[in-house]
């Protein structure tokens, strides 16, 4: 099957986390990159962009997204997009008095607020990709057959993608093709979580002194690696992450 621009990151990531001895969630991987391309854009060329600046007022960023983006020392451009979205918030402040926090419809302050608290753009920016990407790793799957190789060796596949993959074989699939690739997945998945949980129960062991002297094996780094087969291993150019 010829390569297109929205498959050739799919098989170069899914290569080269087979390739690699370091177990790596394929998936974690495409979402750091897509995470990192949106931080150089917003922070580069787009934010001046009439249109994207339409969105930054509006939405924001999370703690996470101001976190990194200060990672990359543009202070002017963050305060640039700071100093007009601040004036947007500040319109949610013109009304005034205990009767302006709450509403029935959730419009009121105290629901602007949370709404804001929830919304980033560079997150949604994300959000969008991956909802592509995932529709592309299917067509992928089910129109290529190196690339239904390239899945089965994968080393792992962390359980938010885990889940992620699974949701959407569910919609995009034939009741057929989504049982045998659930089945991949899986297999993949839980291979990984038996031999994590297999080093945790023996990372246990070695503080018991009666097996001190047993080899660590892979157990080293068994809580770090439990973690981010729990949670996926995203945000990795973030400072102590």
């Amino acid at each position: 099957m010829a390569e297109t621009i929205y498959t050739i990151p799919i098989n170069e990531v899914f290569d080269e986390c087979a390739e690699s001895e370091t177990p790596e969630c394929p998936l974690c991987h495409l979402y750091n990159k897509f995470e990192g391309d949106e931080l150089e854009l917003i922070l580069g060329a787009s934010m001046m962009e009439p249109d994207v600046r339409i969105k930054t007022n509006k939405e924001g960023f999370c703690r996470v997204h101001y976190d990194m983006m200060l990672e990359k020392k543009n202070r002017l451009g963050m305060a640039l997009m700071l100093q007009s979205h601040l004036g947007e918030v500040a319109e949610s402040f013109k009304a005034s008095g205990v009767s302006s926090l709450f509403s029935p419809s959730g419009s009121g302050l105290a629901g602007r607020l949370e709404n804001l608290e929830k919304s980033c753009y560079i997150c949604g920016r994300i959000d969008r990709s991956f909802e592509k990407l995932t529709e592309n790793i299917i067509y992928l799957w089910e129109n290529d057959s190196a690339f239904k190789k390239k899945l089965q060796v994968q080393k792992m596949f962390c359980l938010p993608h885990f889940r992620l993959l699974s949701e959407q074989s569910a919609k995009k699939m034939s009741k057929k093709n989504q049982k045998e690739f659930y089945s991949s997945v899986m297999a993949v998945t839980e291979n990984y979580f038996n031999s994590v949980r297999s080093d945790v129960d023996h990372f246990c062991r070695k503080f018991d002194y009666r097996f001190r002297d047993e080899p660590w094996g892979n157990a080293k780094n068994a809580v770090e690696r439990s973690v981010k087969f729990l949670y996926g291993n995203i945000h990795k150019n973030e400072k102590g992450r």
